[in-house]
């Protein structure tokens, strides 16, 4: 059985009236049943790697798989039913209630003209339970903070009952707190056997809950591999051009930048 979730190979793409490209001749394969940061500054190619997962986009050149299975083999209730997206937002026009709003992650699994019925309704109340709002089923969404909005998000993308899913800079918006739990809910999905794949500009979250790292630069792969054999100063500094540190404690790997303060009295913020 194919190890990967989800995999690209040589794949390369450019946009529209751009005469460079987003992705350039990029080969990885995420691993099954773990959660995967994809992580590298802005414009270097994480959204459009998502996309090509999603089947939005086709490559120029190059393949996608699912599952072992070329994406191209996929019909769109196929691709819906191995794999969904949390965006970053979603603005929302329509108060309709949480638990309405999980329902239309069930799309994938009803007629083209149907209702859901009891068993969806079972299965987006369960959705809503792992991402602890079961109690919000009958609140309307627009009365939501942000951080419980992309909660729901995630509730929704559970509905939908994928073996991959794929969250679009999950954390950006939020603050510690729900950063902290959103990861750790991830986490918990992989343990259950998804495959959890997030894009991130922030090192520092995939240190906390990654189980392997992919680093983009420029539309390349930089690096793959577990966060502890590339999350490294040397590497972040090639992939930021920043100074950060990374060390190691009670089991886990924290990054961090030093302040001013700091470099000037460890000597121009070399690495100690």
């Amino acid at each position: 059985m194919n190890a990967s979730a989800a995999s690209v190979v040589h794949a390369s793409y450019t946009y529209p009236f751009s005469n460079k490209k987003a992705l350039n001749d990029a080969s990885v394969a995420i691993p099954r049943k773990t959660v995967t940061a994809l992580l590298g500054p802005n414009g270097s190619g994480k959204t459009t790697l998502l996309d090509l997962f999603l089947g939005w986009r086709v490559p120029d050149s190059g393949t996608v798989s699912l599952n072992g299975r070329s994406i191209q083999l996929l019909n769109k209730r196929e691709r819906s039913r191995t794999v969904s997206l949390v965006p970053q937002n979603e603005p929302v026009q329509f108060a309709f209630t949480t638990l309405d709003y999980v329902m239309f992650g069930r799309a994938p699994y009803l007629p083209q003209i149907g209702i859901p019925g009891e068993i969806d309704t079972r299965i987006a109340m369960e959705a809503l339970h792992a991402v602890g709002l079961k109690s919000f089923c009958n609140r309307s969404v627009t009365s939501l903070s942000s951080g419980e909005r992309q909660l729901v998000l995630l509730a929704r993308s559970l509905a939908q009952e994928p073996d991959i899913i794929l969250l679009d800079e999950p954390t950006s918006n939020l603050d510690p707190a729900n950063t902290g739990k959103v990861l750790d809910i991830l986490s918990v999905l992989a343990s259950r056997g998804l495959t959890v794949l997030f894009s991130t500009h922030d090192p520092s979250a995939a240190a906390q809950v990654a189980d392997f790292t992919v680093m983009l630069n420029q539309g390349s792969i930089f690096a793959a591999g577990p966060p502890e054999e590339i999350l490294t100063s040397e590497t972040l500094f090639e992939l930021y051009g920043i100074r950060l540190d990374v060390i190691r404690h009670g089991g886990s790997l924290i990054v961090f930048r030093r302040t001013c303060r700091e470099e000037k009295r460890t000597g121009q913020g070399q690495v100690q």
